[in-house]
C-alpha cells in the first residue's frame, strides 16, 4: 500500500537538500525525499581536491554525453552530474559564487518577479557563514548552515602572480568576489579577480548534504530513500498525486497529499516531466506517452557556461612541484590525513573573477586561473604534469543560445538527448572572439610573462579574430553549469514555472533547481541553486500555511 506524504521531493541533491531542511523544520509536514544515488560517505567526496576522481566514477555520477554540437565542430562533450546524497555539490569544484546583481535583474525581467538582487541578496547572507582573514586572524561572519571559507592563506604561493597580472590589466583586486556592493569608480559592482572563496569547513567539502540534509535527517518527519529511480509523476485531474519509483528493482507508489517537488536538476527533471506526460505533446506521442498536459516549453531553454583553457610551462614552481610526482603526492596525503592542510585541502580553481571584454557595458566572462597544469586520462582520472605550468581559462559569461533536453524513449534508464545548441548566436560567437582578446591580453602582462617559460600549444598569442574562434570551436568546453530548462517566465508559452515555481497548469508540482533559473547567472551555479531552494522553500510554506493537514 502507498504512503502518503505532505510533501515529496525527487532529487537529494544542492537543492533537495536545502528543501528537505526547511519543510521539515516546523515539525508539522511529512517529507519524502527520494534520490537515484547512494551515500556521499566517501573519501575523494570529503578531499577537496578529489573531485577530479569523481569526475568520472558511475558510482555517484550519471556520466552524460551531450549530441555531436554544431556549435562546437560536432564534438560531443561530457556532461557530469552528481548521482549522490548532496548531488553535484558532493562532486563539484566547491566554488561559491553568488552571482552578479544584473544576474537577477534578469530574472525579473523574463518575469520571475520577486526574484532581484534585493530579494536574493537577503537569502545569500541567511544562508552563509563566511570563515574568513581579518587583521591577520580568522572570523566568522553569518550563521547560516553554509560554509563559505576564504582558503586564500593556504593558496599556492605562484597564485600571487594572477593577482599582479589583474592589476597589471587593470582590474581590482577583490577580497571577497561575493561582496558586489563596493564598485571604484571604474569599476561595476562584482567586477575584478580574487581567490576563489569554496564550501569547504575544516579542511573537507562541505556540500548541501552536510549543510542541510544531515540535520534534516535527524528529524522524525523526514523519509529519505536512496537508490531510488523516480519513473513519473503521478498526475490526477490536472494535479500532481504523488511518484512511481523503483528501488531494488521493485516498483514503489508514493502519494503527496500537498505538493510534489522536483529538484532532480537542469538534465533529470525536465526528462522526469516528459515521462510524466508533461511536457511538448508531439514528443510525447512519438514516444508513445500520453500527453497529460502540453507545456511545449518542458527541456527547451537550456543554458550552460562553455570555457577556454590554455595552459603555460612554468620557471618557478607551482603545484605540479607538489603533486607531479608519487612522492609529492604520497606526502601531500600523510599531510592532508594528520592536519588537514596542504595541497589536498584546497581546490584547484584558486584565483577567479567577472571581468569586462573590450566595449562590455557589463561584466561578461569569468576568468579562471590555476596553479597547475594536467590532463584528463581516458578513463576520465586526472594527470598533473611532471614539470611545472599553470592554467588560463576565460569563460564568457551571459550566454544568448539555447539548448534543449528531451527524452529519447520512453524508458526511464535511458538517458535524455542534451543539445546544448553552442555559439548558435552571433552575439555568443562575437563574445568568444572577444574573450579570446582578454586571454591574450591577460597571457602577455608583465606579471604572466615573468612566470612563463614557454607558452604551450596552442599559442593564443598570435591569433587573429577568425583563429580565436576557431580555437574556441575546438577547444572549448562545458563547466558544467547545465540550467533553465524548466525555467520561470511570464506564462506557458515562454517558460514551464510561474514565479512562485509552480508548473503552469498542474496544481501541487513545482520544479526548484536549476532548471528553474530564467537565465543562467554569471558564474558558477552551486551558490544559486541552493538559494533558490531556500527561497523556494519559503514559497511552499508560504501556501501552504492555512491548508489544513491531511489528517486534519
Amino acid at each position: 500500500m502507498a504512503q502518503t506524504f505532505d510533501f515529496i521531493i525527487v532529487g537529494a541533491g544542492s537543492a533537495g537538500c536545502v528543501l528537505a531542511d526547511k519543510l521539515t523544520q516546523n515539525g508539522r509536514y511529512k517529507v519524502l525525499l527520494i534520490e537515484a544515488g547512494g551515500t556521499d560517505r566517501r573519501f575523494w567526496i570529503r578531499i577537496p581536491v578529489g573531485y577530479g576522481f569523481t569526475f568520472s566514477d558511475p558510482a555517484v555520477n550519471w556520466r552524460y554525453s551531450a549530441a555531436p554540437d554544431p556549435g562546437l565542430n560536432g564534438r560531443e562533450a561530457y556532461w557530469p552530474r552528481g548521482k549522490v546524497l548532496g548531488g553535484s555539490s558532493s562532486i563539484n569544484a566547491m566554488a561559491y559564487v553568488r552571482g552578479l546583481p544584473h544576474d537577477f535583474e534578469d530574472w525579473v525581467a523574463a518575469g520571475a518577479a520577486g526574484w532581484g538582487w534585493d530579494s536574493v541578496r537577503r537569502s545569500y547572507e541567511a544562508l552563509e557563514t563566511n570563515d574568513e582573514w581579518q587583521g591577520g586572524n580568522r572570523r566568522l561572519r553569518g550563521s547560516g548552515p553554509v560554509r563559505v571559507t576564504d582558503l586564500s592563506e593556504r593558496m599556492h604561493p605562484f597564485a600571487r602572480n594572477f593577482l599582479a597580472a589583474a592589476q597589471d590589466m587593470g582590474w581590482p583586486v577583490l577580497e571577497d568576489m561575493n561582496a558586489a556592493a563596493d564598485a571604484g569608480a571604474n569599476t561595476l559592482p562584482g567586477e575584478g579577480m580574487g581567490y576563489v572563496r569554496s564550501t569547504v569547513k575544516d579542511g573537507r567539502r562541505w556540500s548541501s548534504a552536510d549543510a542541510f540534509l544531515r540535520p534534516a535527517m535527524t528529524r522524525g518527519n523526514l523519509t529519505v530513500v536512496s537508490g531510488a529511480l523516480v519513473e513519473k509523476v503521478l498526475t490526477s485531474g490536472g494535479r500532481a498525486t504523488g511518484v512511481a519509483y523503483r528501488t531494488k528493482g521493485l516498483p514503489e507508489l508514493a502519494l503527496a497529499a500537498r505538493e510534489v517537488i522536483l529538484s532532480a536538476g537542469a538534465v533529470n527533471t525536465p526528462q522526469l516531466l516528459q515521462l510524466s506526460g508533461i511536457g511538448p505533446a508531439a514528443l510525447l506521442r512519438r514516444h508513445g506517452i500520453a500527453v497529460k498536459h502540453d507545456l511545449p516549453q518542458v527541456g527547451q531553454g537550456l543554458q550552460d557556461h562553455l570555457a577556454v583553457s590554455h595552459f603555460f610551462w612554468a620557471n618557478t614552481a607551482t603545484l605540479n612541484d607538489r603533486l607531479g610526482s608519487l612522492a609529492g603526492q604520497m606526502r601531500a596525503g600523510l599531510q592532508y590525513v594528520l592536519t588537514r592542510r596542504g595541497p589536498l585541502s584546497v581546490p584547484v580553481n584558486q584565483c577567479s573573477g567577472f571581468v569586462r571584454t573590450q566595449g562590455a557595458a557589463l561584466p561578461d566572462v569569468q576568468v579562471y586561473c590555476n596553479p597547475a597544469s594536467y590532463s584528463t586520462r581516458p578513463s576520465g582520472k586526472p594527470q598533473i604534469d611532471r614539470d611545472n605550468g599553470f592554467l588560463l581559462c576565460v569563460q564568457p559569461s551571459r550566454p544568448t543560445s539555447r539548448g534543449q533536453i528531451a527524452i529519447q524513449s520512453a524508458d526511464p534508464v535511458q538517458a535524455p538527448l542534451i543539445a546544448p545548441n553552442s555559439l548558435a548566436t552571433e552575439e555568443d560567437k562575437a563574445t568568444a572572439v572577444r574573450a579570446g582578446r582578454l586571454l591574450q591580453a591577460l597571457a602577455s602582462t608583465p606579471a604572466i610573462t615573468s612566470v612563463t617559460r614557454e607558452r604551450r600549444a596552442p599559442d593564443i598569442i598570435g591569433m587573429d579574430d577568425e583563429a580565436l574562434l576557431e580555437n574556441f570551436r575546438t577547444r572549448a568546453g562545458t563547466v558544467f553549469h547545465a540550467s533553465c530548462t524548466c525555467r520561470m517566465g511570464h506564462d506557458a508559452a515562454d517558460s514551464v514555472l510561474d514565479a512562485r515555481l509552480r508548473v503552469h497548469g498542474v496544481a501541487g508540482l513545482r520544479v526548484i533547481d536549476a532548471s528553474s533559473f530564467p537565465n543562467v547567472t554569471s558564474g558558477n551555479t552551486n551558490a544559486p541553486t541552493m538559494m533558490l531552494a531556500a527561497r523556494g522553500a519559503e514559497l511552499v510554506l508560504e501556501d501552504n500555511e492555512n491548508r489544513p493537514l491531511a489528517a486534519e
